[in-house]
């Protein structure tokens, strides 16, 4: 194989490279060697197809693959796995990591496997530590850690620690390059950045696309409701897909198609076989539809010629197809059985009674002891707004871009871009009361910033309306549900890595009475409740 023609499969799939010149130079002489590094905390999932799928063609191109299995970062964020069992959780993952792999036909004696406390603990190690800590600013650390460390409200110091400690890795582990989801990128750049400061050579970086959580949100091992285990049973998969966000004819916010995208296909076209997704439904819908590449389903899906509940029940199936070897071998093995509860305790066990202890034991008043803040309503500004105006998107015939007043102290309204040019005629949108998300960063969508979201509800069968505001309600007001808190207005813009609003989004829906509710908890105004026009049941976003 050619230098070019291993670059060429070394980089396909990928989102991003950087040190491209780099790695055809190193390839003219020699193969490549790399690692990929995963921290042991939450139960892996699906996700985890996409690396797996990328460590088979490193393999096919001849690249010495090194898996760090990186037991240190893992206690070090945020304690997501305390050191009562953070060496189980190592073992489970490497098990299960090797399981994945034989799973879709990766020889695993290929690989190499190191635990990062191997190395990690040593003085060499650790006195370089130190040297980068006198040359790296708190700013630069605190931003390279800031996708991939939980970010709590005191930050801890060893989330500063974090990115410095992955750099070093790529000089100890002695690899060419370090592999990664695109959620990495700002911890390569610091790599970059500062390994040379030490003396060591700059590394190149490659970089997968994230996958999307079946809420559209990333796909998140510390949020059960945003993935689907390895180990999943297959009620729960199918149950799981049932609850997805799957709105018909979107394609830019759909963790189904998303999935779709970048893990059935590519592991379709493994060892040059041609890749092959079935739809199946029942003839009067159309009869079974075999694709071979994923550009057709996602046009076809943006079309409506695709339903969203052909495509959650024919994603099940594949799904429950990739995962049934590693769930036999699993239920094979006792052992296994064991290994899973000790890494994952059930509730009420002694380590996890400790971990709960800790987690809920708050500081004296005064003290400087970080603590978290709780993940549900009482994060999230909700406010009775009305839309001044809206247009149709200049780029995007789907979405509107809105002016929006919702009571903000300077009495300038907001823009907003929402998708709902499909479901509802710009003008119900004149003028119209609406309930929006006031605390959200301002991101930019299709090239203009918006500043607040629109909440809609959407049934199983893609129907969508926007919640209203009982009448009398003022511009401004918040929404309040009787029981917690609210937010209090202008403290906090939430920081889009934590997935504050996608997990308590998950608790948002329309009861059967058509009031939105958090938790069988309603939405409420000083005038009464909010509700929607028509639908009985559905999710709220």
């Amino acid at each position: 194989m050619t230098p070019e023609k291993k670059y060429e499969l070394i980089t396909r799939n990928l989102q991003e490279v950087l040190g491209e010149e780099e790695i055809l130079n190193i390839l003219k002489e020699r193969d490549l060697k790399l690692y990929w590094g995963t921290a042991p905390t939450g139960k892996p999932h699906i996700g985890y197809f996409v690396p797996m799928s990328k460590i088979a063609d490193f393999l096919s191109a001849g690249v010495e693959v090194t898996v760090l299995l990186a037991d240190i970062h893992a206690f070090l964020d945020n304690m997501k796995a305390p050191l009562e069992l953070v060496n189980h959780r190592t073992k489970y993952y490497e098990v299960l990591i090797k399981t994945v792999l034989e799973s879709i036909g990766v020889p695993i004696d290929k690989l190499k496997f190191v635990v990062g406390s191997t190395y990690q603990l040593t003085k060499e190690y650790n006195m370089d530590n130190y040297r980068l800590c006198a040359t790296v600013t708190e700013h630069d650390a605190k931003k390279a850690g800031a996708e991939v460390v939980k970010q709590i409200e005191s930050p801890l110091l060893s989330g500063l620690l974090y990115p410095g400690l992955q750099a070093l890795d790529e000089e100890y582990l002695k690899v060419d390059a370090q592999f990664g989801g695109v959620d990495q990128r700002k911890i390569f750049v610091f790599a970059e950045k500062y390994l040379p400061h030490l003396g060591y050579k700059k590394r190149a970086h490659l970089m997968n696309p994230m996958v999307p959580g079946l809420a559209g949100s990333k796909m998140s091992s510390s949020d059960p409701d945003s993935k689907i285990d390895l180990l999943d049973d297959e009620a729960t998969v199918t149950r799981k897909l049932k609850k997805a966000f799957c709105e018909e004819g979107n394609v830019t916010d759909n963790g189904v198609l998303s999935f779709i995208k970048s893990v059935l296909f590519p592991l379709g076209s493994l060892n040059g076989q041609t890749p092959k997704f079935v739809i199946n439904r029942p003839e009067k819908f159309g009869g079974e539809a075999i694709y071979t590449d994923y550009q057709s389903l996602e046009d076809d899906f943006r079309e409506k010629k695709v339903h969203p509940g052909d495509l959650k029940n024919s994603a099940s199936e594949a799904i429950n197809k990739l995962l049934d070897p590693i769930r036999k071998k699993w239920v094979s093995d006792p052992e296994l059985s064991k290994l899973t509860s000790r890494a994952y305790p059930e509730p009420g066990s002694k380590i996890t009674k400790k971990k709960e202890s800790k987690k809920h034991n708050q500081p004296p008043k005064g003290s400087n002891t970080p603590t978290e803040l709780p993940v549900d309503v009482s994060r999230i500004d909700v406010r009775v707004a009305k839309i001044i105006k809206a247009e149709n998107h200049p780029k995007n015939p789907k979405s509107y871009v809105s002016t929006v007043d919702v009571g903000d102290a300077s009495g300038n309204p907001r823009t907003v871009v929402s998708g709902l040019a499909s479901h509802i005629p710009l003008e119900q949108l004149q003028g119209r009361h609406v309930v929006a998300v006031c605390n959200l960063k301002p991101a930019r969508l299709q090239g203009i910033e918006s500043s607040a979201m629109l909440l809609a509800a959407s049934s199983s069968d893609g129907q969508l309306e926007l919640l209203d505001p009982p009448e009398g309600s003022e511009i401004g007001e918040q929404v309040i549900w009787k029981g917690y808190g609210s937010a209090k207005r202008d403290s906090e813009i939430l920081n889009p890595k934590q997935k504050v609003f996608d997990q308590v989004a998950e608790s948002l829906r329309v009861n059967e009475e058509g009031v939105a509710v958090f938790k069988d908890v309603p939405f409420e105004t000083s005038k009464g409740v909010v509700t929607v026009k028509t639908l009985k049941e559905g999710t709220i976003r």
